[in-house]
């Protein structure tokens, strides 16, 4: 079968409408919206069940990410193949609204879900944050199983919860078993593993215009978190030994880099994907140009790939450890 995916592909987005969510999405980030003010989650790369992304241009034009996956799979992988679905989910945020309190399982307990799931760790890079917006991440030292839920039970469950105001460029990881919560006023580039388990813990009291509150999860909730865990705070950058590049998230799911450059770099060459996300600035990868707000998964197969910087770029690079290799 010929190579069809050597080359930086462009995905089609797929958007999530839910009450939380805003314009943002265009106005920031320059994605084609309809018409309304609910645009809450641009889901950039995702093989999910029904939920695909499909590439937009080149030979694998119109293929989705799965097709990709079971007819490519080296091509796309690498040194990680072979892989049953892609591994990682890629998305941006916008949080007119706070969000519920949320927790995700961990791998084996998303295997027990009926139907099965991957666990869902993730890390956020705050690109936008309104003056005062929250950010919730973790308990407060101490917090007990039992103190959460005499907590809920009172409807405060906000006493109980790690918070910070996040700074633009703030990167925060969200292992699983972590309760955390994305306040209003942010906007969000997040990675994560290619699950959609969400157990929803609390939701601020809130009803809906017949009173009726959303539905929670708090027994699975209270099963799934890691009540050893505690705070968590931004992550503090590290430096990689290679100009430009800083170590976000360094994990057993994934890696998080920023990379930093003008005129010209390349990147892959590692025999893995690569999945950017462009921040600021515009850049030609292989000749494909891409622009703030736009996402790019380089397989494997296309090696180093020459980029050409327009100004100041700045992105961040995701992909799987050398622990992920079979």
């Amino acid at each position: 079968m010929p190579e069809i995916c050597n080359y930086p592909l462009k995905l089609q987005p797929l958007f999530r409408r839910y009450l939380w969510g805003g314009r943002r999405l265009e106005t920031m980030l320059g994605k084609q919206l309809g018409e309304g003010d609910d645009y809450a989650e641009s889901w950039e790369v995702v093989d999910h069940g029904e939920d695909q992304s499909v590439v937009l241009d080149g030979l694998a034009a119109g293929q989705t990410l799965r097709s990709l996956v079971t007819d490519h799979n080296a091509e796309l992988f690498g040194q990680h193949a072979p892989q049953k679905q892609f591994p990682l989910l890629l998305k941006f945020l916008d949080c007119n609204r706070t969000l519920s309190v949320q927790v995700h399982p961990n791998d084996e307990q998303g295997a027990q879900l009926d139907p099965p799931d991957l666990g869902k760790t993730e890390a956020w890079v705050v690109l936008a944050a309104d003056p005062g917006s929250k950010l919730y991440a973790g308990l407060k030292p101490g917090v007990t199983r039992d103190d959460l839920q005499a907590a809920l039970a009172e409807g405060n469950c906000e006493q109980c919860l790690h918070e910070f105001e996040p700074q633009i460029g703030d990167c925060v990881f969200i292992e699983a078993g972590t309760v955390h919560a994305l306040g209003a006023g942010l906007v969000i580039a997040e990675i994560q593993q290619a699950s959609d388990t969400t157990f929803r813990l609390f939701d601020w009291n809130r009803v809906d215009a017949q009173g009726n509150p959303r539905q929670l999860h708090i027994e699975q909730s209270l099963a799934t978190i890691n009540f050893s865990r505690g705070p968590v705070a931004p992550q503090q950058p590290t430096d990689t030994g290679v100009e430009g590049r800083q170590r976000l998230v360094d994990c057993n799911k994934f890696v998080l880099d920023r990379c930093t450059f003008k005129n010209k770099r390349t990147l892959g060459g590692d025999n893995r994907f690569h999945l950017f996300v462009l921040l600021e600035g515009s850049v030609e990868i292989a000749g494909v140009l891409f622009s703030a707000g736009e996402t790019c998964l380089l397989p494997a197969a296309a090696g180093a790939v020459k980029c050409r910087a327009e100004g100041i770029v700045t992105l961040l690079d995701g992909y799987l450890s050398e622990v992920n290799s079979k």
